[in-house]
């Protein structure tokens, strides 16, 4: 199974920016869906190449990391 990562950028205003790695296909959209629950309301939206390559089956791993540019 591929490893699919989520990079979640917060700016100083607090405003969220979220980037899903490896999801192919639609399979991103799982990720962008269960994000807007916790995160809230999506501003805007872009699609990568990945959204147009084949699906693969998802399993969902939570990791957290967390950086201070402190």
């Amino acid at each position: 199974m591929a490893q699919h990562d989520i990079e979640i950028t917060i700016s100083k205003t607090g405003e969220v920016r979220v980037h899903v790695k490896g999801a192919k296909g639609k399979n991103c959209m799982e990720y962008a869906k269960w994000l807007a629950q916790i995160i809230g309301t999506v501003k805007d939206q872009k699609l990568t190449s990945e959204y147009y390559e084949p699906e693969e089956k998802n399993r969902i791993d939570l990791k957290q990391e967390l950086h201070s540019d402190d």
